[in-house]
């Protein structure tokens, strides 16, 4: 396959601003983000700060590309993907790679059933704790990020491209043996972390050393273990135990994409993580009362407060 030269980002998050500013800082690489309308413009005018420092990474309409990209890299919210997924179809070409850090366990699915299997890689991100406001974006650790085929007993063609674009970008990357098992890992530790942050408004700090904020993360993730098991993925409490080496290496003053996301009042991912885990609950006759409860009060923090008159 082709060396990566022209890297699309879609979503302009603290996510996508971070993998954007290493691109676009290393040599050998044409990138741009992908978005239309007002986000477009916005970007264009304002561009990002990323840790200080100024990025001007032109933002272009999809329905407007000229031509494929080599890698997409997707860092959207799921129901921005669910909305927008199938507009990218002059961005796609031969060749074109997709890499989703995307939370959750279907934003694969939904690109392959629209641009094939054979161009979608498995990806999580973990240990960056990038943070957004407004324009300005800030992170302490980049963390590791991780891709592959679902399995990688040897490494494809596709896989080694994108390795090496990563390494010429200065982006720590793995690739998994079981990228399956990675991706449940991870969902596995969003639908913990992120959404007891979000319902106790704590960041890192509090989980690093709080008895009671770690109990109710562990809850919300041994109910993933226990769901994982009966589909037939290899999680245990020991992978529990191993987030934590991970979660002290971040800042006790950074905050989970869903703290973020209720501080701003923005519409949460709660249905990927714990709205998932009751899903998967009930198909599988497995019960899941944490998350059950926890997906309710999330719901509530994303409705509009009400102001009691005194």
């Amino acid at each position: 396959m082709p060396e990566i030269n022209n890297v699309a980002v879609w979503g302009a998050g603290a996510m996508g601003a971070y993998f954007a500013a290493q691109f676009a800082s290393a040599p050998g690489f044409s990138t741009i983000f992908i978005a239309d309308g007002e986000r477009r413009d916005q970007l264009n005018r304002a561009g990002l700060i990323v840790n200080g420092q100024p990025y001007r990474i032109p933002a272009v309409d999809p329905a407007q590309a000229d031509s494929p990209a080599d890698l997409i890299l997707v860092a959207l919210k799921h129901h921005q993907l669910q909305e927008a997924a199938g507009q990218l179809g002059r961005l796609v070409g031969e060749h074109t790679t997709f890499v989703s850090v995307m939370n959750g366990l279907e934003s694969e699915e939904i690109l392959a059933a629209l641009y094939g299997q054979e161009k979608v890689l498995y990806a999580i991100s973990l240990g960056i704790d990038a943070v957004r406001q407004g324009n300005q974006i800030t992170y302490t650790r980049a963390g590791t990020h991780y891709f592959g085929e679902a399995r990688n007993e040897q490494i494809s063609p596709r896989v080694r491209m994108v390795q090496q674009a990563f390494d010429r970008a200065g982006i720590r990357h793995e690739t998994p043996l079981d990228m399956l098992r990675m991706l449940w890992w991870k969902f596995m530790i969003n639908v913990g972390v992120n959404q007891a942050s979000a319902v106790m408004r704590a960041p890192y700090g509090v989980f690093h050393n709080n008895p009671q904020a770690q109990a109710l993360m562990e809850a919300l993730m041994r109910e993933v273990v226990t769901l994982a098991q009966e589909v037939g993925v290899n999680l245990s409490e020991q992978d529990i135990a191993e987030w934590y080496p991970v979660l002290r290496r971040l800042s006790p003053e950074g905050k989970t994409s869903m703290l973020q996301d209720v501080e701003a009042g923005r519409k949460t991912e709660v249905d990927v993580f714990g709205g998932k885990v009751v899903a998967l609950g009930k198909a599988h006759r497995v019960p899941v009362p944490v998350n059950e409860t926890v997906v309710q009060i999330i719901r509530v923090l994303e409705s509009k407060p009400i102001i009691i008159q005194e």
